[in-house]
Formats: structure tokens, C-alpha cells, sequence
């Protein structure tokens, strides 16, 4: 059992997360350079951003975290250079992100006895997508550097506690799917919207409306992807490490 789901983890975020990262050289990072020159203009130090925003956008299109949570007064402070440097530390903050999703869709997956196969991936990583990618972006959306944003751990707290309310919300309403287990459920995935995400006093950004209404629609669909893919990759190794497996045993 450990070597399978150590099997299916590792393929998923080997497999997802480059995919994933040749996906965002395509279309969110591009985004965030054009940002960068909106708000510094300094081109070269878009690298700092590309580090945040790669292993933020894969947990929850954290994008919005990432400009909050730098440190603009520290020159000193490490940072990729353009290039492949930039390409590579993207990639690799990348493909552990989507290791981590795998290990913990498989792990919910096997504690909740669900039968795990390339579909039942799909669909749970379609709900894990709504959980920490739609429901926050609701209160939330992605934002690049250059966007007016509430305190980082106030920010942090209601995302984490959105995502984890959704989860439990759909977990009851999908599985449990008892009545009273469907409106507990409906109440969850409502409450974190009923006591409002934080923002900041006012809308003020150096960025245009439409570049940043881009990236945030861009950076829902590579989250999307990134789920699906982990799903889909998962459950298709684990489901053929079962069968050969069984073939071994006969």
C-alpha cells in the first residue's frame, strides 16, 4: 500500500507539475512581468514574484498572497535570475506543489475508503479545485503585484479557513448526502462568505483592469488544470499498480 501510493504521488507530481509549469510560462508568468513593469519598472526583478506565484497558484491560486508577502525593502534577498535559472526555480517549486496535492488527495481519498481510478481522481480533484481555488477566488481573486490587499495573515486565515469549510461542506453534501448532512453541508460552504473576506481600505492598483481580469481567469484555469491533471495521473498510476499487482499475486 505505501509503495503504491508513494508511486502515484510521485508520478502525479512529476508528471502534473511540468505540465503545469509549461503551462504557466504561457500564460500566468508573462502576466506577472507585464505587472512588474506597471509597478517598479524594473523588469529584472520580476524573479521574486515568479517563486511566490509558482508555488502559491497550485495551492490556491495563492497569486494574490504572493505580492503581499514580499519583502521590498530587502535588496539582499535572494532572487532567480531571468532565464533558465528563473524557468527552472519555477518548474521546480512547481512539480513539489503538485506532489504535495497528490499526496493529500490520495491521502483523503484512502482514508475515506473511496475507490481510486483515473475517473474518481477527475472528480476529486474537481472538488479540491472548488474548495481551494473557486471558493476563496470568491472573496479573493488572484491578484498581481501592484494590487491594494488586506493584511497577509488576515488574508491567509479567511483562505484557509474558506478552503477548509468548502472541503467539509461538499464532503457532507456529496458523500454523506443525507439531508441534514446536505443543508450542514450548504451552510459551510456559505459560511466564509457570510463573514466576508478581508480587503484593503480602498481598490487602488498600478496595474491595468484588464491584465489583472486576465490573470485572474488565467490563473483559475492553470489551478483547475493543475488538479485535474494531479487527479487523473493519480488514480490512473495507483489503478494500474493494483492490477499489476493482483497480476503478480495470481
Amino acid at each position: 500500500m505505501l509503495t503504491r501510493f508513494v508511486k502515484a504521488a510521485l508520478a502525479a507530481g512529476f508528471l502534473a507539475g511540468a505540465l503545469v509549469a509549461g503551462l504557466q510560462e504561457v500564460t500566468t508568468t508573462p502576466l506577472i512581468l507585464e505587472a512588474e513593469k506597471y509597478e517598479s519598472g524594473e523588469i529584472a526583478s520580476a524573479g521574486r514574484f515568479l517563486v511566490a506565484h509558482a508555488s502559491e497558484i497550485q495551492s490556491d491560486s495563492f497569486v494574490h498572497l504572493a505580492h503581499a508577502g514580499e519583502d521590498h525593502g530587502n535588496e539582499n534577498a535572494w532572487a532567480p535570475e531571468d532565464g533558465i535559472e528563473r524557468s527552472l526555480s519555477t518548474a521546480l517549486a512547481t512539480v513539489g506543489t503538485t506532489f504535495g496535492f497528490a499526496l493529500i488527495l490520495l491521502a483523503v481519498m484512502v482514508l475515506t475508503n473511496a475507490k481510486i481510478t483515473t475517473r474518481t481522481g477527475l472528480a476529486w480533484g474537481a472538488a479540491a479545485f472548488a474548495a481551494t481555488g473557486l471558493a476563496p477566488a470568491l472573496g479573493l481573486s488572484p491578484e498581481l503585484p501592484g494590487s491594494a490587499a488586506a493584511v497577509l495573515e488576515d488574508r491567509q486565515i479567511w483562505w484557509i479557513g474558506t478552503a477548509i469549510a468548502t472541503a467539509a461542506g461538499l464532503f457532507l453534501a456529496l458523500r454523506v448526502s443525507s439531508l441534514l448532512a446536505i443543508v450542514a453541508g450548504l451552510a459551510l460552504i456559505a459560511l466564509p462568505h457570510v463573514i466576508g473576506a478581508p480587503h484593503a481600505d480602498g481598490y487602488t492598483s498600478n496595474v491595468p483592469s484588464e491584465l489583472s481580469g486576465h490573470f485572474a481567469s488565467a490563473s483559475l484555469v492553470v489551478h483547475a488544470v493543475t488538479w485535474a491533471l494531479t487527479g487523473c495521473v493519480a488514480g490512473f498510476v495507483w489503478e494500474r499498480a493494483g492490477a499489476s499487482s493482483a497480476t503478480a499475486d495470481a
